[in-house]
């Protein structure tokens, strides 16, 4: 990794150039205010990057919980497969009307 790989081709006079351009516009006093700021955002983004980076490698080194399943001393009344009481004696009155009517047709014809 190449931390200033954007200064190889600058020569020292082109360096100094740039420096002094820095402090005319920023002035003296401005300029350890600038740094210091700088410093603080890279040591921010810095750690930031470290915790993403080990939180990764601890959820990837970590093995994935298997649900549990309770166990149920009933296991035909579970829910996926019965419905309550009135639901069904709701259909089962609508299947026995269905029933009738489908007989009253038959004996008609």
């Amino acid at each position: 990794m190449y931390p200033i790989a954007f200064i190889q081709n600058v020569s020292p006079s082109q360096l100094i150039t740039i420096l002094l351009i820095v402090l005319l516009l920023f002035g003296a006093k401005r300029l350890p205010e600038l740094a210091r700021s700088f410093g603080k955002s890279l040591r921010e983004f810095k750690k930031a990057t470290s915790d993403i980076e080990s939180d990764l490698r601890s959820a990837m080194d970590e093995e994935p919980e298997k649900p549990k399943r309770k166990k149920s001393a009933q296991t035909s009344d579970s829910p996926a497969t019965t419905a309550p009481k009135e639901v069904s004696s709701e259909i089962a009155d609508e299947d026995s009307k269905r029933d009738q009517s489908a007989q009253k047709e038959v004996n008609v014809s």
